[in-house]
Formats: C-alpha cells, sequence, structure tokens
C-alpha cells in the first residue's frame, strides 16, 4: 500500500500532470452590470471590458453618466451599450434581459449592483422607505439572477456575483431597510449557489466596507474619522477594488468558488 501511494504521487507530480494556471479573461463573455453608471457599477463596467467582456450598462436615471461609460469602454477597443430600466417595476426586468440579449447574443454574467438607501430610525421608518429599498436591493436581484440564469442554463455556464454590504455583517445606523435587504441579498447568494451549481453556474457575493462613493461624499471629516477608527487599513477602499473582486469571481479563475461571500474591507470583518 505504502508503494501504491509513493507511486501516485510521484505520477501527480511529473512535469505536465499539474494543469496551467488560470487566469483572470472574460474575453468573449458578455456582462450585465446593474447600477453601472457610477461607483462600484461604472468600475466594475470598465474593469469587465479592460479584461474583454462586452457590457451591458444599465442606469436608472443617469443617461449621460451612463452614456460616458459607454463611450470609455468603447474608446478602448470595448463593446457596451447603455441599457435603462427601473428594476423595482418587473416587466422592466424582461427588458433588460431581452436589450442584453439582443446586442450581444447572450449573458454570461450578472452583476447585481444596483442599490439606494433611505435612512431613517427604524422607529421612524416609514413603509415606503422600508419597501422601495427592498424593491432595488433584493427583489430586483431576485428577479434578475431568475431570468438570466434560465439563460445561463441552457448555455451550461455562467456567473453571478451579487454586490453586498459590510452592513449585511453588523447591521447599520439608521439603515435596517439596507441592511436587511444586503443580509437577505447573502441567504439568496447562497441557495442560489446550491440550485445553480448543477448547471455550470456560480453565484457568489462581494461584501464592500467603507468605499468612496456618492454615498460617502456627503461625510464631513469628523464623520469619516469616526467611521474608519475600526478599520485596520485605516483608509476608505475605491471602487476599483471592489470591481477587480468581482471580475475575478465572474472569471474561470473562480471556477471553484461558489456560495461564498467575501469582505472587501479593510480588514474591518476579520
Amino acid at each position: 500500500m505504502k508503494e501504491s501511494n509513493q507511486h501516485v504521487l510521484k505520477k501527480v507530480s511529473q512535469p505536465g500532470a499539474i494543469s496551467e494556471p488560470l487566469t483572470i479573461d472574460v474575453r468573449g463573455k458578455v456582462a450585465l452590470v446593474t447600477g453601472a453608471s457610477r461607483g462600484i457599477g461604472r468600475a466594475t463596467a470598465l474593469a469587465l471590458a479592460h479584461q474583454g467582456a462586452a457590457v451591458a450598462v444599465h442606469y436608472r436615471e443617469k443617461t449621460a453618466e451612463a452614456g460616458a461609460v459607454v463611450a470609455e469602454i468603447e474608446r478602448g477597443g470595448g463593446r457596451a451599450v447603455a441599457c435603462q430600466a427601473d428594476i423595482r417595476r418587473p416587466e422592466n426586468i424582461s427588458m433588460l434581459v431581452e436589450q442584453t440579449v439582443t446586442a450581444f447574443g447572450k449573458i454570461d454574467i450578472l452583476v447585481n449592483n444596483a442599490g439606494i438607501v433611505r435612512d431613517n430610525f427604524m422607529i421612524f421608518m416609514k413603509e415606503e422607505e422600508w419597501a422601495e429599498v427592498l424593491d432595488v436591493d433584493l427583489t430586483a436581484a431576485f428577479r434578475l439572477m431568475k431570468a438570466t440564469a434560465r439563460i445561463m442554463m441552457r448555455q451550461r455556464r455562467g456567473r453571478i456575483v451579487n454586490v453586498s454590504s459590510a452592513a449585511a455583517l453588523t447591521g447599520d445606523l439608521r439603515r435596517a431597510n439596507y441592511s436587511a435587504a444586503k443580509a437577505g441579498l447573502l441567504g439568496l447568494t447562497r441557495t442560489a449557489a446550491r440550485e445553480l451549481a448543477g448547471s455550470g453556474i456560480t453565484v457568489n457575493a462581494v461584501a464592500p466596507g467603507l468605499i468612496d462613493t456618492d454615498m460617502t461624499l456627503s461625510l464631513d471629516d469628523a464623520a469619516r474619522a469616526k467611521r474608519l477608527a475600526p478599520v485596520p487599513l485605516a483608509r476608505f477602499g475605491t471602487a476599483a477594488e471592489v470591481a477587480a473582486l468581482i471580475v475575478f469571481l465572474a472569471s474561470d479563475a473562480a471556477s471553484y468558488m461558489t456560495g461564498q461571500v467575501v469582505g472587501v474591507d479593510g480588514g474591518l470583518h476579520m
């Protein structure tokens, strides 16, 4: 038995027995990125395009900003199309998916990034403030996953990356709606990962911490310092740093990862 094991080890360690290293490469893939006119969504659309993917740049209202993202991708030799949709409406989900398939013929990658906040203390939070955040941050993601998974299942391959938040792990002051939606997104991620694994589809989530986006621009120096106090790396992250992780999860380099939640938070949770 001992000799047999040694033979196996020697055989595995022979030159050529180890497969070629995987690269972060999405060339020839088609990605739909929601909320891609600014912030993490914009950075993700640009990063995916830089690595060779065609990108559907979703937006709700910021037509000029979305157009600028498309123009930047095209200047770099990539392919992109701007797709307007209010994803709170179920019929617009179908329209958005159809626009992407019409433009590029398929969907390989879905990045559920679109999100809103309607901050208020829980005891004062209005029903509409709760419902609107859940509709955009969680229910729309569910509907998009459902719609695109059907396409990916026929292709026998797909990558879904959901943008959650560190708030899903700890809660966040005045954001019961946002924290609940982002926490729900983690449960949805894990369930979808189990259900879709047999079809060659991976589903993962990223949980950004303090990232410099439009949501943080309103913070004064004192508020920023207070928020940074528990962060070991002692700085805000960038949208590009989150986008780099999303591109990795969308690539074949992450083909053995599914149902995972990966933090990008400067060490806030460890």
